[in-house]
């Protein structure tokens, strides 16, 4: 667990102990030990691609912050902060990501563009991610406590190639998803289409 990283770059307007009060409030405890996870994969795999550590670890503990709110506060925030209505097609699995965004934004006042898209996209990708986009979605699917068949691969394949960790997610869970009969959001195979022919090898 990261244990000393003072926040600077004015992200969130606290430190990262008020950030974790915040979260700690939203979350039950196996959930806020998986934030935390996350938070340190997160800032890993930050400075093994140079990217900004502030923001990794903002991101990271932020990702699930609305995983556990009732459907129906997502249902009235995708009405009214007017989002697209093919959402309500989807459940938790979607909306904490998309929805969440929003919810963090206003809710905690983190309106980094960066941040918030890391946030929206951590479960379904995107056509283009940026370097910690792509670092909190792969963080979330490789942290420490995560067992699966896999794992160890993308954790090896994530460590060596950020971006081919990436891809073999988005193979690996659009197959798990039709394997289970699953409803595929559009943006998931949109993610497939991008990032899997990038990379042939996994």
């Amino acid at each position: 667990m990261v244990t000393e990283l003072e926040y600077k770059e004015n992200i969130f307007a606290g430190t990262r102990q008020d950030l974790l009060d915040r979260i700690a409030e939203q979350l039950k405890p196996k959930r806020f030990k998986h934030v935390q996870r996350v938070e340190a994969t997160a800032i890993e795999l930050a400075r093994e691609n140079q990217v900004d550590v502030e923001k990794a670890s903002i991101a990271g503990l932020t990702h699930d912050y609305a995983k556990q709110r009732p459907d129906e506060d997502f249902i009235q925030a995708i009405h009214y902060y007017c989002l697209n209505p093919v959402l309500l097609k989807y459940g938790n699995a979607i909306w904490h990501g998309v929805v969440g965004a929003e919810l963090v934004k206003r809710e905690l006042g983190i309106t980094d563009e960066d941040v918030l898209n890391a946030i929206r996209h951590h479960t379904t990708g995107a056509v283009y991610m940026t370097p910690l986009e792509q670092i909190v979605y792969m963080a979330d699917y490789i942290e420490p406590a995560r067992d699966f068949p896999g794992v160890e691969e993308a954790r090896r394949i994530t460590h060596h190639d950020l971006a081919a960790g990436v891809a073999f997610q988005a193979k690996h869970t659009l197959a798990y998803l039709v394997d289970k009969n699953k409803p595929v959001y559009p943006k998931s195979i949109e993610t497939y289409n991008a990032w899997v022919p990038q990379h042939p090898g996994i």
